[in-house]
Formats: structure tokens, sequence, C-alpha cells
């Protein structure tokens, strides 16, 4: 079996944001692990001739509300930032740079930007507050500037979201277990079923 749990996100994604709080609750009880894969989702919008939600008319002003709600469900710190929603190449590279050195500080930092931006209404499209937050939790910003400036590290991002696309992913958060795939936060009870029935 195996033992691990793939959490595609974007940065931009409240929904992909409140996964984060609660992904790795969900795989430790099956005693897994969570493998944080940063992407983007304006290359699988087009691949899909989707959008961003808050940009198609009526479903738009619905998940304004839901995302709101969801967050008051669920207990999540969440305001809805200004703006909305925003490139975050440069989050997703930072990720991807530390994942080569320590992946738990990869993902406390992914934790940590999805906060600033959902929760304190920081703008983490911008690269200074992507370097100050990280900065924040005892990162080097001089470090992490020169990692995100990489090529192999701007190629890699790119090849992460064409790898995740070939697995199927298109939206955030979308979680791939054990070859089944699952989209959107709303399916964790579904996981958390579909695993029981497994065990």
């Amino acid at each position: 079996m195996a033992d691990h749990i793939d959490f595609y996100f974007e940065f931009s994604s409240p929904y992909g944001y409140f996964a984060s709080t609660q992904i790795e609750a969900l795989a430790a009880e099956f005693q897994r692990q969570v493998k944080w894969h940063p992407i983007l989702l304006g290359p699988m919008f087009q691949a899909t001739g989707s959008a961003p939600l808050v940009d198609i008319p009526v479903k738009g002003q619905y998940s304004l509300h839901d995302m709101s709600r969801t967050a008051e469900l669920f207990n999540i710190p969440f305001k809805q930032p200004d703006p909305f929603p925003i490139a975050t190449v440069s989050a997703a590279r930072a990720v991807l740079y530390l994942q080569k050195k320590n992946a738990g500080q990869a993902s406390e930092l992914a934790k940590r930007l999805y906060h600033a931006y959902f929760a304190e209404g920081r703008n983490i499209g911008k690269t200074e507050v992507t370097l100050a937050v990280a900065e924040e939790v005892g990162l080097s910003a001089a470090e992490l500037q020169d990692g995100i400036a990489q090529d192999d590290i701007k190629a890699q991002l790119k090849q992460e979201v064409n790898d995740a696309m070939a697995r199927g992913v298109f939206g955030s958060p979308f979680m791939i277990v054990d070859g089944e795939s699952f989209w959107g936060f709303d399916r964790f009870d579904h996981i958390r079923r579909w695993l029981q029935q497994k065990s």
C-alpha cells in the first residue's frame, strides 16, 4: 500500500488554503505522509477552457459566499483577499526550492504563505512579500530569492504543472490517493470513507 497522499494546490485557491490546514491530519489518520505539489491553475484553465470561479457569472457570487461560509463552518481564519486572484509563481517556486533541501520546511512555508494571503490579506503574488513571509519563519530571504530565480526551479514548476495535468489534475485542491483522484476540500470525507473501505 502507498504511504502518501499527493496534494496538488494553487496559492491563489481559497479551497486549496482550507485543505492545507487539514490535509496532514487526514493523512495521519491513515498513517500516511503528504506530498505537497505546488501548481499553477492558469495553464490548466487554458487547457480545460475554464476560468477562476469569481470570474464566472452567477457562480462567482455564490463562490464568494461559499468561501466565507466554509471558513466559518470549519473554524479556519479567513478574510476575502484583495486583489484576488493573484499570480503565485514566486510562492510556488519557493516551495519547490525548499523541497530540495527540507520537505518539512517547504510544507510549513506553504501553510504560512496561504495564511498570509487568506487570513492576513498580504499579497503573496509579490515576490518581496513571499520572501518576507519566509523570513518570518526563519528562512533566509536572500537564499530563497536566489533559489526561485534558478533556471532549474523555473523549469521544475513548468514540469510540475505538466505532470499534474498528465495525471488528470485540473483544479485546487486536488488529491490523488493510491491512483484515485479527488477534487475539492469538500471531498475530504470521501477520501476518509474510501480509505476506510480499503483497510
